[in-house]
């Protein structure tokens, strides 16, 4: 039974999480709602400079291939700004901690929606920055909040991925923009508002976060923010690591069972924790892992960039059914946070299972993941096959096949590096992983281009090209599979020799 200052702290820790996932929800993947925020652009006349007529067949019709290719050129920069700041944003968590990051994170994010605020056709280009701004501000956001997950123990995994579907599902903040602009409601006003709301982002910063990090394991009646007076109590560890992780002391959770494991067991996770951030990232973990991440966000980023032009073609330009497929696209983004959990529960599921005769945490952690990338590809490669179909009411599957992959691929992306890599090492590993990924992703520019070029906007032949990359993911969950085969043929071996 907790006592008063045990369950003001259980309380102060809901209270973190559930305020974490509000702010997610509600700012931190905004970028992602581009479909939706381009419908109200259009409307208001951004870039419609670069649409010209031209008679075909000797119809006159309006072409705005222009603007389309503009529109993908902001998107394919910010999401490309997204993943690749999450190294310096890493490094800038790691020395300076979280009330340090989210000033930044805030500083940026207000910036950027005050940007498309006092934005207007004749200033389309203040776009190029306003959207990279968010992206950035957005990330910090989630970098920040992932270190919850550190308050409760065994569900660490869980709430990583919660908090990862809650950043995908903030995507739906620009549907919200775009039916109050159709009820309206200018764009100005709803992204000035936004930006005020950068107040309560302020006071949750001193409140219910701490100014380092939270430390992982968490020390008995952990407190942080302002307490009535009280310091922030935390230990003082050499090094802290992005998800709060201290370098010094490799404790892991255990249930009771655990503790009888063989020494063995104990030296593989000794070597796990002592390996360099230089071996980590030349590993075959690693490489495979950035493959897999790579493809599939490649083909999440080209379907998000190009779904306005995409469903301009299939309903030959009609705008009502472009607004309701488009609506249907981002509520369907809200279910994010209600399917990232589940990939967070495989990844947990053996949590309170004995593990096999001298099998290290580690071993078993990176066993029970196998399930959840061998998934996560599989509805990648149904996505892109749906996605490469023409046909428009099977657009509706293709909106949750998306939504369902991409809240197992990020929140199985971060949950995945904080199980193979040491925890001294997750926030430069999580960084570089999508740093790199994030230079793969300029990729869909030269697609779209391909498309609009010498496809004539026909894109069949990418998405096929694009299902048969997506293929590739099903690597890594297969060399980790040889990896735990490995691990258990040696300790069979070994225990046979003993």
């Amino acid at each position: 039974m907790l006592g008063s200052e045990g369950g003001g702290l259980r309380v102060r820790y809901w209270l973190t999480l559930v305020s974490g996932l509000v702010e997610c929800l509600c700012f931190a993947g905004a970028v992602f709602g581009w479909a939706s925020l381009v419908f109200v652009l259009k409307s208001d006349g951004y870039f419609s400079y670069l649409c010209v007529n031209k008679t075909v067949n000797g119809t006159i019709t309006e072409d705005c291939s222009g603007q389309d290719e503009q529109f993908s050129i902001i998107f394919t920069v910010a999401s490309f700004m997204n993943n690749f700041f999450t190294l310096p944003n890493g490094f800038l968590f790691d020395h300076c901690g979280t009330t340090v990051t989210r000033l930044v994170g805030i500083s940026i994010y207000t910036t950027g929606a005050l940007l498309i605020a006092f934005s207007d056709a004749a200033l389309s280009i203040l776009l190029y920055p306003a959207l990279s701004f968010i992206a950035v501000g957005g990330i910090l956001f989630l970098v920040t909040n992932m270190q919850v997950g550190n308050l409760f123990g065994t569900h660490r995994s869980t709430i990583i991925t919660l908090y990862n579907g809650a950043f995908d599902s903030s995507s739906a903040v620009f549907l919200v923009v775009k039916l109050l602009f159709q009820d309206g409601i200018s764009l100005r006003s709803c992204l000035i508002f936004l930006s005020s709301c950068s107040v309560l982002h302020l006071i949750r910063t001193f409140l219910l976060l701490p100014r380092s990090h939270i430390p992982y394991p968490l020390p008995e009646n952990y407190s942080y923010g302002l307490t009535c007076g009280k310091a922030e109590r935390s230990p003082t560890p050499k090094n802290r690591t992005a998800n709060g992780n201290i370098q010094d002391s490799q404790v892991n959770e255990r249930t009771p069972f655990h503790s009888e494991n063989s020494t063995e067991a104990s030296k593989t996770e000794t070597a796990v924790t002592e390996r360099s951030f230089k071996s980590c990232i030349l590993s075959w973990f690693f490489l495979w892992h950035l493959l897999w991440l790579s493809v599939m966000q490649l083909r999440h980023y080209l379907f998000i960039g190009t779904l306005n032009p995409m469903l301009n073609r299939l309903t030959d330009g009609d705008p009502a059914l472009v607004s309701t497929y488009t609506n249907a696209f981002a509520i369907t983004q809200l279910c994010g946070i209600l399917c990232a959990p589940w990939n967070g529960l495989i990844m947990d599921r053996h949590k309170r299972k004995p593990r096999e005769e001298g099998q290290s945490e580690t071993e078993a952690d990176l066993k029970a993941a196998i399930l959840s990338l061998c998934l996560t590809a599989l509805q990648c490669v149904l996505f892109s096959l749906c996605a490469a179909i023409p046909v428009l009411p099977l657009q509706y599957l293709t909106f949750i096949l998306q939504v369902l992959n991409r809240s197992f691929l990020y929140g199985g992306n971060a949950a995945f590096i904080s199980l193979a890599f040491p925890p001294a090492h997750f926030g430069k590993v999580y960084g570089t992983v999508m740093a790199l990924s994030a230079v793969v992703s300029l990729l869909q520019y030269p697609c779209f281009a391909l498309v609009s070029g010498p496809l004539r906007g026909n894109p069949f032949a990418v998405n096929v090209a694009l299902t048969i990359l997506s293929c590739l993911a099903f690597i890594h969950p297969f060399y980790v599979y040889l990896h735990c085969r490995r691990q258990a043929a040696e300790r069979a071996k070994k225990s046979t020799s003993s």
